[in-house]
């Protein structure tokens, strides 16, 4: 019996929908595994479908489809390592999350997974059926344990397989990002270590399909919750691991201990990728946005041109007669600076004429918010006919606050197939850019230095569709604002809370009216990057009719 073990980890992206293309990425894994001597490749969780796939796994022609796949990929993947990758399988009437594993083309064991999430943003409860704890499976000269990514949050189903003869503790995962999300990844497999005594593997998922990014950070753990290895964030690649078979058991030996950056770096490198992998796996390759002069519209470029290269980035100004000289000059300074197209389009005519069709019925009427939606929908209309005539798609630039209270024009400025700042409070918006300015990196495709000009983020922002306007004129001051919608969204928190924590209690009745008013406009707005634990979308279902409302 050897007392080595050689486990190649997986971290790629999987395309949901791409059974031959995930299948082929696999199929060269397995070739590199092969090459490096490894006696088991470990894929993540649902890989030969991409995750997440929602309802779309509950099409029998899917599900058979990707069995089929699976069992292609087994025939082509013999004589060498142990195969690990996930894919559904259907039994009868009951559909299950599976984690298939193939030696020499043949079955060796199809582990269920037992626990199916279903707060936040998944609900796997209403597409799957709970299986049965599986217990571990023979690779090599060990005998391998697979929880399930949320089998392993929890301390039952590692602990049967530890009673039942497990060693290695190998978790396939489609965990998703947000903030801060490898510490409580870490805390919870500390925990299963700690109690089993077996050493584990973590093998997430990357890559980003609609609003959900899954950022790899994949890591190995000895027992005693010691960190062997830990793998880059947002980053595709396979790393081979070592164990040693010792008189306490496996253990891992130490292998690459990649940095992990800190939050703001991840956030922003989160938005780019979410923005590069919706285009690629769209079929876009380039986008079009109007370029304002203000802080969202800039970092909305920036990150663009990160994700594409700013040749594919089209900007657009589109002056009215309160667009100020100012806003002309930095939006002009802003796209100089990150090397994208400028184009400007003037909407006064279009405006005039719309104000002409008009008149008959606005007569004797005065000029309120009703004329300012218009210039805001006549821009998204001339973006809209931008965008379908060269092919470049069109991205939002509203801010997690201005989505939040509804301040952004149905039709208007949230025109658009994607939103890479969509959950950015609009403070962070601001912090965002000096750090975007203060840093480059390699998975960058823009330009390094001070890309948004300083005039920009120092600013009082302003929509610009009336003389002299402000957006603290009609919205509290957005460090007031932010941590009151911080409160209600990500926190729950009741009116009498943030009362009690010092907020005045008119502004937070209005912005808690606010958010729930605009409700059915959020059902209605593009997509974005999730980097919050409670994202517009998935996160965060209310109905759009609603009465009800706290008192404070």
């Amino acid at each position: 019996m050897t007392n080595r073990f050689r486990l190649t980890i997986g971290q790629l992206n999987a395309t949901v929908g791409d059974l031959q293309g995930n299948a082929g990425k696999a199929r060269q894994a397995w070739e590199a595994a092969k090459a490096a001597g490894a006696d088991m490749l470990a894929l993540p969780e649902m890989f030969i479908t991409g995750y997440q796939t929602q309802d779309l796994v509950l099409k029998p022609a899917f599900t058979r489809q990707a069995e089929e796949a699976i069992a292609e990929l087994a025939a082509l993947c013999a004589q060498g390592p142990t195969l690990g990758i996930g894919g559904p399988w259907r039994d009868g009437d009951r559909l299950y999350n599976a984690y298939w594993v193939f030696k020499d083309g043949a079955p060796v064991a199809r582990v269920l997974k037992h626990r199916l999430p279903h707060k936040q943003l998944f609900d796997e409860l209403r597409l799957f059926d709970s299986g049965p704890i599986s217990g571990p499976y023979p690779v090599g000269a060990a005998r391998i344990g697979s929880p399930v990514c949320e089998d392993a949050w929890s301390a039952d189903v590692a602990e049967t397989l530890a009673e039942t003869g497990a060693e290695i503790l190998v978790v396939p995962n489609g965990s998703p990002y947000h903030r801060n999300k490898l510490d409580l990844r870490m805390g919870h497999m500390v925990g299963r270590v700690v109690e089993t005594g077996l050493p584990l593997v973590y093998v997430n998922m990357v890559g980003g399909q609609d609003d959900q990014l899954y950022d790899g950070a994949s890591f190995v753990l000895n027992p005693g919750g010691h960190k062997a290895v830990q793998l880059p964030p947002f980053q595709e690649m396979l790393a081979h691991v070592d164990f040693t078979l010792t008189d306490g058991g496996w253990r891992a030996e130490p292998g690459l201990m990649a940095p992990q950056p800190d939050e703001w770096e991840q956030d922003y490198q989160a938005m780019m990728l979410g923005l590069r992998e919706y285009l690629r796996k769209s079929g876009f390759s380039k986008v079009v946005l109007g370029l304002s002069g203000g802080v969202d519209s800039a970092l909305v470029a920036a990150i663009a041109a990160d994700a594409v290269g700013p040749e594919n980035v089209h900007c657009v100004m589109l002056p009215s007669e309160y667009t100020s000289r100012v806003s002309l000059e930095d939006a002009a300074d802003c796209a100089a600076r990150l090397g994208v197209r400028l184009d400007t389009v003037h909407i006064e005519g279009a405006r005039d004429a719309v104000g002409g069709a008009l008149a008959h019925l606005m007569a004797g009427t005065r000029p309120d918010i009703t004329e300012e939606n218009v210039q805001s929908r006549l821009r998204g209309l001339m973006l809209m006919a931008i965008s379908n005539k060269f092919g470049g798609m069109l991205l939002t630039t509203g801010n997690k606050s201005e989505v939040g209270v509804g301040y952004a024009t149905i039709y208007g400025d949230m025109a658009g197939g994607y939103n890479p700042i969509k959950d950015l409070y609009k403070t962070r918006v601001f912090q965002t850019c000096r750090w975007r300015n203060g840093n480059h990196r390699d998975w960058m495709m823009g330009r390094a230095g001070e890309v948004i000009p300083p005039r920009i983020i120092a600013k009082p922002p302003s929509a610009e569709l009336r003389p002299d306007q402000k957006d603290e004129d009609s919205l509290p001051p957005y460090e007031v604002l932010d941590a009151i919608l911080e409160g209600l969204v990500e926190q729950d928190l009741s009116l009498r809370d943030l009362v009690d924590r010092g907020f005045d209690a008119d502004t937070v009745r209005t912005v808690e009216k606010l958010l729930y008013g605009s409700e059915w406009k959020r059902y209605q707005a593009a997509p974005g990057p999730r980097i919050s634990t409670r994202a517009f979308w998935l996160d965060r279902r209310y109905p759009l009719v609603n009465r009800w409302r706290d008192r404070p």
